[in-house]
């Protein structure tokens, strides 16, 4: 039986467990973070390929080097996904369909907060560039909120060891509808809409982030949404991908990727789903 290393536990781990034992693969859990790990030998029990690069770099990297196993999505699919403006110049560049966006680059000038705002109008959304789960996301619905946004990062910036010091200034889609796609191999699997609670929006919530308390109901994706997302995978070269998409009346844009994606009830998803998650598995453990 093939031995499959998770680093990710909660929801995702047991839902897998038994689909994949059922289809000769064995999973257990690389626990990376908040442990103590003696460097001079391995805790790890043997594996013969990994699911998802851990989310903490830098302790993934000591586990990829105990571990010493072929990833699906290894540590550069991580790190290219998790970086937002660098997924959305290569989509873009690629003519995917994305927001319109701004980077800036902290400490940026006033004269360039001002720029940034007046070329995307208001009201706009701020974003963290590397953060997930919806965390740090605000809109601003003047320049006076905008700055005073920005003035925050900044204080948070200032911090010396802060990684990553830019962030996001994008348009807002208030009535966008919200999806995640997932891409297996580069072919569509399945999809979600994930939606507030009538009683959170009427109280102003706008985040569909499912740890902010969104729900997420398996859908029937269009055909040509299904190939934007198929597309966005294929210009970032990762096998296992959610593709966050924001659907109008008159257009689809993909607002972000996620390469270390929640894996929801298999009910969400095209039949052969678990198939397919075996398939690359096996692949990925060939190469």
């Amino acid at each position: 039986m093939l031995r499959l290393a998770v680093a990710t536990r909660a929801e995702t781990f047991e839902r897998m467990r038994e689909p994949l034992a059922q289809r000769g693969i064995e999973i257990g859990h690389v626990e990376t973070a908040e442990r103590a790990i003696p460097l001079g030998g391995s805790p790890f029990e043997a594996y013969d390929v990994g699911l998802v690069y851990p989310s903490r770099i830098m302790e993934g990297a000591v586990a990829d080097a105990m571990l010493d196993v072929p990833w699906v999505n290894d540590r550069e699919a991580i790190l290219r996904s998790r970086n937002k403006g660098d997924v959305l110049t290569r989509l873009g560049r690629a003519d995917v369909q994305v927001p319109e966006t701004v980077m800036l680059s902290n400490p940026a000038d006033e004269a360039d907060l001002v720029a940034a705002f007046e070329r995307i109008g208001p009201p706009v959304v701020v974003k963290p560039n590397s953060t997930t789960r919806g965390v740090g996301v605000a809109v601003a619905h003047d320049l006076d909120s905008f700055l005073g946004i920005a003035d925050y990062l900044d204080l948070v910036h200032d911090y010396r060891a802060t990684g990553d010091r830019s962030f996001l200034v994008q348009e807002y889609l208030p009535d966008a509808r919200d999806y995640r796609a997932m891409v297996l191999g580069g072919e569509y699997v399945g999809a979600v809409e994930r939606r507030l609670p009538a009683d959170a929006r009427d109280s102003g919530r706008w985040k569909h982030n499912v740890h902010r308390g969104a729900e997420a109901t398996g859908v029937d994706l269009p055909a040509e949404h299904r190939r934007l997302a198929e597309r966005a995978a294929a210009v970032l070269g990762i096998d296992y991908l959610g593709v966050d998409l924001l659907v109008t009346d008159d257009r689809a844009v993909v607002n972000e990727t996620n390469a270390r994606p929640t894996i929801d009830s298999a009910t969400k998803y095209e039949a052969g789903f678990w198939d397919d998650l075996a398939g690359l598995i096996r692949e990925t453990a060939e190469r």
